[in-house]
This record gives structure tokens, C-alpha cells and sequence, in this order.
């Protein structure tokens, strides 16, 4: 029976992870996502499951590794300067091909920056962030009900591919409070896979490793991770297309509380009798190329909205292949435009500040 409660962002974060089955969360207190930790500190030992809170971010992610060497359903969260200290663990989990959820509830930067919504982790998010060449799948909610489904998607993606999976959200998002419908049913914590390793001396001996050290055995394995990374992109793409009329030739494009900004913008350019669209893409990576191409050739134009100086634009570009222009309007260090000075830059566009080398 669905049942629809109101919650706030960061709450529907935690409740996602134990309806989803989550056996451990391992993390460290960092605004705005501090609620998270808190909520699941009492959430999971209630429902038997493993809450630690580390001594940091580093050793957080530590755990994330060693957690889902076992094949149990784990996660983390952080906000994007704790989620810089655990890039390092990422790029290791990713290496040994393991599972596991990071939530990232933005904050301003760079730097120690503040405690306010920004999307300035976007290339962080979506070309891996640590080193090595390895990718995150990358889900943008852009409201509560989103979060809560997409952090039970993340898990299933993440086992899908034995991949880490990213939840991109924000200060907006982890803050505010809206009706979230639970029409799933909870799951409760399974088994471990069957390829996790485990304490005993007997059966077969399970390896979880990234260490390869022969650069022929390094290079198969990166070309592993990669057709890991073109089936996501096959099967695994996700995007809206919202606020579309027939009369309609230009476009936003815009993610998470930026697209809520925009969703506003577009009802008050159609009372001037402006008739905009707006693409929302929900897969930061892999990015909706195709579906934002497919736009571009019927738009005139196309303005780009983020809270930071231009990072996703660069994939529009990619997407769009100057089919028509790309325009760009962004905030940066937690400022969050207004509806109505996103539509005065829509009117007025071609003179914003560039950012970008396009």
C-alpha cells in the first residue's frame, strides 16, 4: 500500500538506504548533510544493521572498501569537501570492481567554501574525481521524492555494475522538506554475494584487488572497466524532457535544484509569451548526449543553467555538436538565482559572462 509521508531531503536519504536493504553506513559529520548520519546513527542499529562514524573521511571510505569486499549493500555520505578526502578510496573501490552508494549534499567551493547549494562537484562526479582512468554513474535528483527513489536505484545499480554510484545532490535538496509517496516495498538486508570475500579458511579463496602489476594485465582491466562504461551508456541513461509546448525553439537545460529554478523561469517567460522548454538531465554520467542532440535540432537556442561558473555546459556542447547555439547562466559560491533573473538572462542572453573555452 503506498503511504506518503513529508520529509526532508536528507531524511528521504537515509530512509532510501535501510527500504533498499543497506547493511552499513560508514561516514563523518560534515554540513549540510550532517542530518544523515544522524538519523541512520539511531535507523540502523534499530533494524540491525552496522552505523560507525570514523574518525574521518579518509578512513569512512576505508570502510566503504573493506564493507563492500564482503558483497553487502553499503554507503556513505558526505558534502564536497569531505567527498574530495575520499576521492583516493573511491578510485580504489572502483578498481576492484566492488558496489557502494556516496551521497554528495553539495556545498560551496572551492576550498572549505561554505554551507550553501552549489553544483560546482560536477566534474568531480562525472569523470571519475580520484585518479586513474574509472567512471561513476552519477544520479541528479531534483526533488525529495527523487532522492529517496534514486538512492534505491543507486543500490541496484551499483551491484548491476560493480561499480560505485554517485548521488548528486545539494544544501537545496538535503534541506527542504517535501511529500515523498513510498510505493516500494523495503527491503530487507540479503545475503552477501556470492563473490565477496569471506572469513574463513575454508572453500575457495576469494581476491578482492587493484593491484595489477604487470602493465599488460593493468591495461585489460581498465579495458573491462570501460565496456562496463559503454554498457551504462547503452542501458542506463536517464533524462526528462518537462514544460514543452509545440511552439516551442529554445530550451533550458538544467539538473537538480537548478532545473526547480528553471521549471519557474519557463512559466514566467510564457506569461510574456516566451515559450521555452527545459531538458533535465538525471544521469550526470553517462551524460544524455543523444536525447539533448536529438533536442538541439529542432531548438534555436539553448541556455545552460547551473549554480557554478559553467561545468556541465561543456557536455551540452558536446551533446549539441553546434547544431545551435549554447548558452550559459550560472552562480557560483551558494548563490541560487532567482526565477525571475533566470528568465531576465534567457531575454538577455548572449551577454552573460563566459566561462568556458567554447
Amino acid at each position: 500500500m503506498n503511504t506518503r509521508q513529508l520529509m526532508k531531503g536528507n531524511e528521504a536519504i537515509c530512509r532510501a538506504a535501510i527500504d533498499a536493504g543497506c547493511q552499513c553506513f560508514f561516514g563523518y559529520p560534515i554540513t549540510p548533510q550532517n542530518q544523515v548520519p544522524e538519523y541512520l546513527s539511531s535507523l540502523m542499529p534499530k533494524n540491525g544493521r552496522v552505523f560507525l562514524q570514523a574518525e574521518s573521511e579518509l578512513a569512512a571510505i576505508n570502510m566503504v572498501y573493506g564493507a563492500a569486499s564482503t558483497g553487502v549493500r553499503v554507503m556513505t555520505s558526505s558534502s564536497s569537501p569531505g567527498i574530495s578526502l575520499k576521492q583516493e578510496g573511491i578510485s580504489y573501490i572502483a578498481g576492484a570492481e566492488l558496489p557502494a552508494v556516496i551521497v554528495n549534499v553539495q556545498r560551496g567551493g572551492p576550498g572549505l567554501g561554505n554551507i550553501a547549494p552549489a553544483q560546482s562537484d560536477y566534474f568531480q562526479s562525472t569523470r571519475g574525481g580520484g585518479h586513474g582512468d574509472y567512471r561513476t554513474l552519477a544520479l541528479a535528483p531534483a526533488s525529495v521524492q527523487e532522492l529517496y527513489d534514486l538512492v534505491r536505484d543507486a543500490f541496484d545499480l551499483a551491484e548491476k555494475y560493480r561499480n560505485p554510484v554517485v548521488v548528486v545532490a545539494d544544501a537545496v535538496l538535503g534541506q527542504m522538506m517535501e511529500p515523498v509517496t513510498l510505493d516500494r516495498p523495503p527491503l530487507p538486508p540479503r545475503d552477501p554475494l556470492p563473490w565477496g570475500a569471506r572469513g574463513t579458511r575454508k572453500g575457495t579463496r576469494t581476491v578482492i584487488n587493484s593491484l595489477y602489476i604487470m602493465p599488460e594485465d593493468l591495461e585489460a582491466i581498465n579495458a573491462r572497466l570501460a565496456e562496463k562504461y559503454a554498457q551504462m551508456c547503452r542501458e542506463d541513461v536517464r533524462w526528462a524532457e518537462e514544460e514543452f509546448t509545440e511552439n516551442t525553439d529554445s530550451a533550458f537545460v538544467a539538473y537538480g535544484s537548478a532545473a526547480r529554478v528553471c521549471r519557474t523561469a519557463v512559466k514566467l517567460l510564457a506569461e510574456q509569451g516566451v515559450h521555452v522548454g527545459l531538458f533535465r538531465p538525471i544521469t550526470l554520467y553517462p551524460y544524455p548526449y543523444r536525447p539533448l542532440r536529438a533536442l538541439s535540432e529542432r531548438m534555436k537556442k539553448l541556455m545552460v543553467v547551473e549554480l557554478s561558473l559553467g561545468q556541465m555546459v561543456e557536455d551540452a556542447h558536446l551533446a549539441v555538436e553546434g547544431r545551435c547555439p549554447v548558452e550559459f547562466y550560472g552562480r557560483a559560491g551558494g548563490v541560487v538565482p532567482t526565477p525571475e533573473e533566470v528568465a531576465e538572462a534567457f531575454l538577455n542572453s548572449g551577454m552573460e559572462l563566459k566561462t568556458t573555452c567554447f
